[in-house]
């Protein structure tokens, strides 16, 4: 009886914990992710660019799509303007260069001067470039 609930617990250790330790890339992929949401907050231009894929291709909830400059100048003009970004239910999937970002977004925006709030679903691709993790695509999707 002693050997079996050594066995069980030794199973259910082996097998039932869910402590998935993040490898190096997730852990440079979600450090990018929120330097990214820090930098939306707080526009700066430096860490925009230095984040983001030239090739960038930024899609909206509304189905607008934009390009790296597109996306820069309407953060730091002014236009998107985020007062709070709270991301929750993150994942991090890898593929080679490659990493696919989900989460979901809840935000306090005041685009325009006009108060607002947003809750989206987000995709995020991000891509390793000369070792340094950089935003190629996103797209965005209205949630309840």
């Amino acid at each position: 009886m002693k050997k079996l609930v050594l066995f069980l617990a030794f199973f259910t250790i082996l097998f039932g914990t869910k402590t998935q330790a993040q490898s190096k890339d997730e852990t440079a992929v979600a450090a990018a992710v929120e330097s990214l949401r820090k930098a939306m907050v707080d526009p700066n231009k430096a860490a925009l660019e230095n984040l983001t894929a030239a090739e960038l291709s930024y899609g909206h909830s509304s189905g607008k799509v934009q390009t790296k400059a597109e996306f820069i100048e309407a953060l730091t003009g002014g236009s998107s303007d985020f007062v709070s970004i709270d991301l929750t239910d993150q994942t991090i999937k890898l593929a080679g260069n490659t990493a696919i970002v989900r989460h979901t977004l809840s935000a306090a925006t005041n685009d325009g001067g006009k108060p607002g709030t947003v809750k989206l679903g987000i995709l995020t691709i991000w891509q390793k470039q000369k070792g340094q993790w950089k935003l190629l695509a996103r797209q965005a999707v209205k949630l309840p």
